[in-house]
């Protein structure tokens, strides 16, 4: 089993990071290997809408989005940890997701995904249901926790302190390993999910006559 971790935090040692940190102890005390690819710093611009990835099998902007997309592929599971800024993650890891999911077309079903959101106060919930919105648009699985994946802290080294959210961190990682390891079993014994053909659905409709 292999987890990528993505930590958008600009602060390499800041409090995203110890919550990380404590994911990859976990994890790496259950056999699964982690791999946290920092992209805080990074400069990765948004999604132009320009459809080059459809032939080109990759992002037009040659960038962090395509080192991530093996790195992805490879995975059975991806968590994305940022900070909050104005209750949202953070504008480098929304910019990395739109185009690390809509440039891939590997097929991503029955991965595991999970957000992890820190904060001084508020905004948690907010950023952990915007980022989870990749996953379940996706067709993978999202791996549940004892509360809403989310650790507090405002001075780096603070979330050190937080005794519950870093108990969440730990509870994530055991349910993600379960879930990762019983998606795979089931692969072998039942597959995955049929698919039916894409069936796009516009709401705008330029014949009038209702047909």
């Amino acid at each position: 089993m292999k987890v990528l971790i993505i930590n958008a935090s600009p602060r390499v040692h800041g409090n995203t990071a110890i919550a990380v940190d404590e994911l990859v102890k976990t994890f790496e005390s259950l056999g699964v290997q982690t791999e946290v690819v920092q992209i805080g710093t990074k400069v990765i611009r948004g999604c132009i809408a320009c459809g080059k990835c459809s032939q080109l099998g990759r992002c037009v902007f040659d960038d962090a989005v395509n080192e991530l997309a093996p790195k992805l592929e490879a995975a059975d599971g991806l968590i994305a940890a940022t900070p909050v800024y104005y209750a949202s993650a953070n504008a480098t890891l929304i910019a990395c997701l739109d185009r690390l999911f809509y440039s891939t077309s590997f097929d991503k079903t029955m991965k595991v995904g999970a957000s992890v959101a820190v904060a001084r106060r508020g905004g948690c919930s907010a950023t952990f249901d915007e980022v989870n919105k990749y996953f379940t648009i996706s067709g993978m699985s999202v791996a549940s926790s004892s509360y809403w994946n989310s650790v507090h802290g405002r001075e780096a080294g603070e979330a050190a302190y937080d005794a519950e959210g870093l108990l969440t961190m730990r509870t994530l990682a055991r349910n993600m390993t379960f879930l990762m390891k019983s998606i795979e079993l089931g692969k072998q014994q039942f597959g995955l999910p049929e698919k039916e053909p894409w069936q796009p659905t516009h709401f705008i409709r330029t014949d009038l006559s209702g047909k």
